[in-house]
C-alpha cells in the first residue's frame, strides 16, 4: 500500500475539487497531477497553468508535501493586509494510521478465516485506503484551487513562491520549544476568542447576526458530522457482515452434495452483490455528506477566524480613542495620539467594508455547495435502494423457481 504513485487515484477527487462554487478565472489554474503516499508523508505534484506575468513562466510543476501547505496557509492569517478576508481552511493532516491498523489486524486473522472471506475483506479495506487517499489528495487541491481564485490572495508573494519555486521550502516541523510556545499562545488565543465571539456584543448588528450564525453552524455540523459517520460505519459494518455470511453459505454450497446447493449458491451469490451496494452506498454517503459537513465546519472556523481578527481591530480602536481622550485631557501629545486613532479608525472600516463583502460571498457558495452536495446524494441514494429492491426481488423469484 505504501509508495503508491497512481493516476487513476486522482480521477475521483477532480469532481471533489470542483464541487465548491468558485468563479471560474482561466488566468491562473492550479491543480495536483499526481500523487505519492509514502509511510510518514505524502507527495503533491502542484501544477500550475497561467496568464499572469508575475509569474516566471505559463506552465510548471513543483513537489509540495504537507507541511509547506500549512506553512502557506499560516503566512496568509499572519499577514495583517489579509484579516478581513476569509482565509481557506489547511488541508487536514494525511492519517492512514487506521487503514494500516485494520490491514494489519486483518492479516493476523488471516487463519480464522476462509480464503475468499480474507481476499474479499482485503479489498474492502484496500478501497477504504484509496478513497481515504484520494479525498487527502482532494482536500489539499481545493486549498490551492480557492487561493488561486481569489483577486487578492492569489497575488500574495509566498503564493507565488508555493507555486513556482522547484527546490524544497525547506519548511520544518516545530521542536519542542517552539510546539509548546505555539500551543499555550494557541489556548490564549481560544480562550481569548471565545470571550471576545461569545461575550462581547458586536456595534455592528450585521456582524453580530454572524457571529451567532458561524457559532450555532459550526456546532451543529460537528453534531451532524458525527451522525454521518456513525450511519456511514454501520453501512460498512454490514457490509463486513455480509461478506463473513456470503462466504458460509458460499462454503455450505460447495461442500454438502445436496438439493440446497444451488440454493445456498444463489442466495450467496445475491448477498455477495448486495454487499457491494452497501459499501458503495456508504462511500456516497462519506463522500457527498460527511466530507461536506466536515468541510463546512473548517470553513465556518475559517469564517470565525475572521470575525475574531474583526474584534480584536475594533479592541484596537477602543484602546485609541481611550489614548486620545487622556492625551487630551493631559494636554499632552496630542498629535501622535491622534494620528494613533485615525489609522486605528481607517484599518477598522477598511476591514469591516472588505469583511461584508467576505461573508457574503462565503454564504451564498456555502448554499450553492449544500444543494449540489444534498441532490446528488439524494439521486444516490435512489439509485442504489432501487438497485437493492431489484437484487432482492429477482433474487427471490429466482429462489422460488428452484
Amino acid at each position: 500500500m505504501d509508495n503508491m504513485d497512481d493516476q487513476n487515484l486522482l480521477d475521483e477527487q477532480k469532481e471533489r475539487s470542483t464541487s465548491v462554487d468558485l468563479n471560474q478565472d482561466n488566468s491562473l489554474l492550479v491543480d495536483i497531477s499526481d500523487a505519492l503516499s509514502e509511510r510518514e508523508k505524502v507527495k503533491f505534484t502542484v501544477h500550475t497553468k497561467t496568464e499572469l506575468k508575475e509569474f516566471q513562466g505559463t506552465e510548471f510543476s513543483v513537489i509540495r508535501d504537507h507541511e509547506e501547505f500549512i506553512w502557506l496557509h499560516d503566512r496568509f492569517v499572519e499577514t495583517e493586509d489579509y484579516a478581513g478576508i476569509v482565509i481557506p481552511p489547511p488541508p487536514p493532516k494525511p492519517d492512514f494510521d487506521a487503514s494500516r491498523e485494520k490491514l494489519q489486524k486483518l492479516s493476523e486473522g488471516e487463519t480464522t478465516m476462509t480464503k475468499e472471506e480474507f481476499q474479499k475483506m482485503k479489498q474492502e479495506l484496500e478501497a477504504e485506503y484509496l478513497a481515504t487517499f484520494k479525498k487527502t489528495v482532494a482536500m489539499h487541491e481545493v486549498f490551492l484551487t480557492r487561493l488561486a481564485h481569489h483577486p487578492v490572495l492569489r497575488n500574495d508573494h509566498n503564493f507565488r513562491v508555493f507555486l513556482e519555486y522547484k527546490e524544497d521550502l525547506s519548511v520544518r516541523g516545530k521542536n519542542t520549544r517552539e510546539f509548546l510556545k505555539g500551543l499555550a499562545k494557541g489556548i490564549a488565543k481560544g480562550v481569548d476568542e471565545k470571550v471576545l465571539l461569545s461575550g462581547q456584543k458586536d456595534v455592528d448588528e450585521y456582524f453580530e447576526s454572524e457571529k451567532r450564525f458561524y457559532v450555532e453552524f459550526h456546532n451543529r455540523a460537528k453534531d451532524a458530522s458525527m451522525k454521518c459517520d456513525k450511519m456511514t460505519s454501520l453501512h460498512k459494518r454490514m457490509s463486513d457482515i455480509l461478506i463473513k455470511v456470503s462466504g458460509g453459505l458460499s462454503v455450505m454450497g460447495t461442500s454438502e452434495n445436496t438439493n440446497l446447493a444451488p440454493f445456498l449458491n444463489k442466495t450467496s451469490e445475491s448477498l455477495e452483490k448486495l454487499r457491494k451496494l452497501e459499501g458503495r452506498m456508504a462511500t456516497d454517503e462519506d463522500l457527498k455528506l460527511g466530507d461536506l459537513l466536515r468541510y463546512h465546519q473548517r470553513d465556518a472556523q475559517a469564517a470565525k477566524g475572521l470575525l475574531y481578527r474583526r474584534m480584536r481591530c475594533l479592541a484596537n480602536l477602543e484602546n485609541a480613542n481611550k489614548n486620545l481622550d487622556k492625551a487630551r485631557a493631559k494636554n499632552k501629545d496630542v498629535a501622535a495620539a491622534t494620528t494613533a486613532q485615525q489609522v486605528a479608525s481607517e484599518k477598522f472600516e477598511s476591514l469591516s467594508e472588505t469583511a461584508k463583502g467576505e461573508l457574503g460571498e462565503l454564504r451564498k457558495k456555502k448554499v450553492s455547495h449544500f444543494k449540489k452536495n444534498l441532490g446528488e446524494l439524494a439521486d444516490l441514494e435512489l439509485k442504489h435502494a432501487k438497485a437493492q429492491v431489484t437484487l432482492l426481488t429477482n433474487t427471490l423469484q429466482a429462489l422460488r423457481e428452484m
